[in-house]
Parts: C-alpha cells; sequence; structure tokens
C-alpha cells in the first residue's frame, strides 16, 4: 500500500525549519542544497515544494505572519481580561501589552530583523528595485497594530520605528536584557505620544 502524505502539512513543516537554516546562515549564503541537506531532505524533494529560495523565504514570511499575529492576539485576549472587563482598556495599556509581546520575543525578532537586511541586501545585489516581501509583511503587521492599538497609522509607524531601534540598540549592546532601560524607552514612547 503507498505511503499516504499530507503535502501541506509536510510542506509547513519543511517551512518551520527554514528560517532558522537562513538565519544561522544568511540568506544570500545558504543555497539550495545547502537548505535541503540542512533539512535531511533531497535536493529534488525541496524543488517538488518550493520553485526557489526566494519561494521559500515567502512562504515562510507568510507563515510566520500569520503565527505572529495568531499568538500575540491569543497573549493579548489574556492580558486585557485581567482587566474588569467593563471598560475599554485604553491604548497606553494595550501599547504595554504589544511591547511586553515584543520583549518576550526579542531575540526572535532581532533574528528576524537581520535576516530581512540580508534578504534586502542580496535582492538589491540582484538588481531588484523593489521588496514587495518585505513591503508586504510590514503593511500587514501595519494594519494589525492600526487596528489593535486604535491609534492613527502615523502614530503607528512611530511605534513600529520605535520597536526597530530597540532592536538595532542591541547591536550597540543596548536593550537586551535590559527591561529597566527598555522600560523606561517605553514611557517615553507613551508620553511622546500623549502629546
Amino acid at each position: 500500500m503507498p505511503k499516504i502524505v499530507d503535502r501541506d502539512r509536510y510542506r509547513k513543516e519543511l517551512l518551520s525549519q527554514c528560517l532558522t537554516l537562513f538565519a544561522a546562515q544568511g540568506y544570500g549564503s545558504i543555497t539550495m542544497r545547502q537548505i535541503a541537506e540542512g533539512l535531511g531532505v533531497s535536493t529534488g524533494t525541496l524543488y517538488h515544494y518550493f520553485p526557489s529560495k526566494e519561494s521559500i523565504l515567502e512562504q515562510s514570511v507568510l507563515a510566520l505572519c500569520e503565527q505572529g499575529i495568531t499568538n500575540f492576539f491569543a497573549q493579548a485576549a489574556a492580558a486585557e481580561s485581567l482587566g474588569d472587563g467593563l471598560r475599554p482598556v485604553p491604548w497606553d495599556h494595550r501599547l504595554r501589552i504589544v511591547i511586553s509581546f515584543f520583549i518576550e520575543h526579542f531575540q526572535f525578532y532581532q533574528q528576524q530583523l537581520l535576516l530581512w537586511i540580508d534578504f534586502h541586501q542580496h535582492q538589491q545585489r540582484k538588481g531588484a528595485e523593489r521588496q514587495d516581501l518585505l513591503r508586504g509583511f510590514w503593511q500587514r503587521t501595519h494594519a494589525q497594530m492600526v487596528t489593535y492599538l486604535q491609534l492613527p497609522p502615523t502614530q503607528v509607524d512611530f511605534i513600529l520605528v520605535f520597536m526597530d531601534g530597540l532592536l538595532l540598540q542591541c547591536l550597540y549592546d543596548r536593550g537586551d536584557g535590559e527591561a529597566d532601560w527598555v522600560a523606561q524607552q517605553t514611557d517615553l514612547l507613551i508620553t511622546l505620544l500623549e502629546r
């Protein structure tokens, strides 16, 4: 009897391991053969599921975005339920929930940012002028944040720039593991947004 394979589930399993490989070796440096070796599959199997390295990254990013949004809203709902349930949760409390989730997954987001930078550089070397994948990821994140925080898009732009800045501070040995410093920066951000 032939083996029955749930192709969609198997594809998702492969994708879940690919971002780790990209992060470890760099998007621009790793080849399809190395990805296949890292996944423990043949190159033919890898090409059966994904036509290119860019396709793997694109599908990984989409899956990552969905997973991140799902995880965040599950955690945010739990944090919001700690209130009395009678009044709406104020935007500054929602922002603290966002920052708390961000800090809890800080290393992941730092790794993700470095991967985006590597991917962007690789695309530029190839002569690609547009970064539709990264732009789409940002737009989706931005739209979700506008809806959740119930703030104007320009303020959410500022918040996302702030969060990217926290990630980059780690390149200067700032922020990583410095909970007091991050809390101080978050308080400053809220003060600026209240003006």
